[in-house]
């Protein structure tokens, strides 16, 4: 996959609803995790049969309920919502495989779906704002804040789904060290990585900017990714070294996480550039 098939900015993959739209399956090289973004006006709805894959609603604005059927029966589940991602943690809905579900909203909003392929049916659930873990990682400059809702050990009653986001505040670099996941090895994870932003805007409404790097772990595979990333630009991370996200000064950043890949177990290893690890360091003395 080249640099321009990896990097989609805002709105070049939008369809009806959805300002965003990664399937599985649907693009060469890219076959485990899927994300699309809904909108929703006032009174909106729209209906989604999951088939073979699993996903979690993440409320990016506004509230909505999300009606699930499957082999169960009926649940509603309601996310409260938020009114920005840098606003807080927000509720966020899972569905498994060969459901279908409905998402509406009275006041209209925007609803990531974050879906990965998975094999193995597990019910519908809720998982409450105040439940989510929230961590901060790094030090200094490299300071950044994880809500772990979808993590191994956060939320593991899924098959193959990881999601998580991040916030990093304006001047900072987040996703540093740079790492890889693309091998199954005792200590690394074979997962693909999708990465959708948001950037907040200056006081004055002026948009907001950051960057993201992603360069190849393999000669064989040559990857060289160096781009500006807007509000609403996704980045496709099949394989290779990926950070440092870098938030411009004034502009908090915002990322959702989505991965998944081929191996039966559900586990997040990985592995940090060499050149880079040594920063991990320094920021217990910055803290």
């Amino acid at each position: 996959m080249t640099g321009t098939q990896l990097h989609l900015p805002a709105g070049s993959t939008a369809q009806g609803p959805y300002d965003t739209v990664v399937d599985p399956g649907e693009r060469d090289g890219w076959e485990h995790t899927g994300l699309r973004v809904l909108a929703l006006e006032p009174g909106g709805r729209a209906e989604i049969g999951t088939a073979r894959t699993e996903l979690m609603v993440v409320p990016l604005s506004g509230a909505c309920t999300v009606t699930v059927s499957d082999a169960r029966g009926v649940q509603e589940l309601v996310l409260r919502g938020r009114e920005s991602v840098f606003a807080g943690a927000t509720d966020v809905a899972y569905v498994g495989i060969d459901s279908h579900l409905v998402v509406a909203s009275d006041d209209g909003g925007r609803f990531a779906l974050a879906a990965a392929v998975a094999t193995r049916p597990f019910p519908a659930a809720l998982i409450r704002a105040e439940d989510v873990p929230a961590e901060t990682r790094g030090g200094g400059t490299m300071t950044r804040q994880v809500r772990n809702f979808g993590t191994v050990g956060s939320f593991d009653d899924c098959d193959s789904l990881i999601a998580c986001e991040v916030i990093t505040p304006g001047g900072n670099w987040s996703s540093y060290p740079a790492h890889k996941h693309d091998e199954t090895t005792d200590s690394e994870s074979e997962l693909e990585e999708i990465y959708y932003y948001e950037i907040q805007d200056a006081p004055a409404g002026t948009p907001g900017f950051g960057f993201h790097r992603t360069t190849s772990s393999r000669e064989a595979e040559p990857l060289d990714l160096l781009v500006e990333v807007r509000s609403g630009d996704t980045v496709l991370v099949p394989h290779g070294w990926h950070g440092p996200c870098a938030a411009a000064p004034g502009h908090d950043m915002y990322y959702l996480n989505v991965m998944a890949g081929p191996a039966p177990e559900r586990a997040w290893n990985i592995t940090d550039h060499p050149d880079q690890t040594w920063v991990r360091g320094t920021w217990e003395e910055t803290r």
